[in-house]
């Protein structure tokens, strides 16, 4: 039995706080409520947190930054481009990339990802945040990461380039 798709509306910050990779996370709309056409995430990215090198092969990403800069850093030629509030970056799949706050104040974006599928990801990984704000960023469980990446179609190429 489907379930018909309702009207939803999320505040800033409303929801669970979680804790992916070192930045503060909120599920925005989930594959569930949205009937797996998108996703959305918010994350407050510390400084010098980001993401590994890596290969989306089922969705497409969307970046908007709203505060601060994030470095991404896109394609096999590896082209930078360093992304301030306002800024929207489309990342296709099968196209590797990466993304670092190289600032020295947190950064505030938004990730739209299309199909959903991801945020199943980033639910697996995430923990609760603390009540404190940023969990230290330390080396992620990598057997766990692997294996959850596996499942998404997500390929991990290691750190992000420098």
């Amino acid at each position: 039995m489907e379930t018909a798709l309702r009207p939803y509306a999320i505040h800033r910050e409303e929801g669970e706080k979680l804790s992916f990779f070192g930045s503060l996370t909120w599920m925005k709309a989930t594959g569930e409520q949205t009937g797996g056409v998108l996703a959305l995430i918010e994350h407050i990215v510390p400084p010098g947190a980001g993401s590994p090198w890596h290969v989306h092969h089922n969705e497409d990403e969307s970046f908007y930054v709203i505060e601060g800069e994030i470095l991404f850093i896109v394609g096999e030629e590896q082209q930078r481009l360093t992304a301030g509030p306002g800024t929207y970056v489309f990342g296709p799949r099968d196209i590797p990339h990466g993304f670092r706050n190289k600032s020295s104040t947190p950064a505030r974006m938004l990730l739209e990802v299309t199909p959903a599928g991801f945020d199943q990801f980033v639910l697996a990984l995430a923990e609760p945040a603390p009540a404190s704000g940023f969990a230290p960023a330390g080396p992620p469980d990598m057997e766990k990461l692997m294996a959850e990446a596996a499942k998404a179609n997500i390929e991990i190429l290691g750190t992000l380039p420098e």
